[in-house]
């Protein structure tokens, strides 16, 4: 199973910008065998206008294939609009958490057995609400 990772960053080392505010987003494929850098995605204008709820459409368009986002920050909003298109955003522990430690920790946690967060952020996204009712029948 190959996933999408995409990670806020300023410097493409650390997961360290705010969501919103992010004009990159580093984007990997991970699986149990490891990782690669797919694209680094970029985004203009005035990011950092809070309440401006433009700025993050854009957003959600281009990381429609990714299963995780990670950021330093993010608002309710944006992360409920995230959840709502099947990406689950995650933040870091800190400005200073290493991309690649975090892709080297998941490729490791998927050759185990993810914890259940995990396992429900690699399964398929369901395409309607009626495949959402249904899953969640069966659970």
């Amino acid at each position: 199973m190959k996933v999408k990772i995409a990670f806020t960053t300023t410097d493409r080392i650390h997961v360290n910008a705010h969501f919103g505010w992010a004009k990159e987003i580093d984007v990997y494929e991970i699986s149990d065998h490891g990782y690669e850098f797919l694209e680094t995605l970029k985004f203009e204008g005035d990011l950092k206008e809070d309440g401006n709820e433009d700025k993050i459409t854009p957003k959600l368009d281009a990381l429609k294939d990714c299963t995780i986002v990670y950021v330093v920050a993010i608002g309710g909003s944006a992360a409920a609009r995230l959840i709502k298109h099947g990406v689950t955003p995650v933040k870091a522990k800190s400005e200073e958490e290493k991309i690649e430690e975090i892709l080297t920790k998941l490729v490791k946690t998927l050759k185990g057995n993810p914890p259940p967060w995990l396992r429900k952020a690699l399964q398929p996204k369901t395409s309607n609400f009626a495949d959402e009712v249904e899953n969640e029948a069966t659970v």
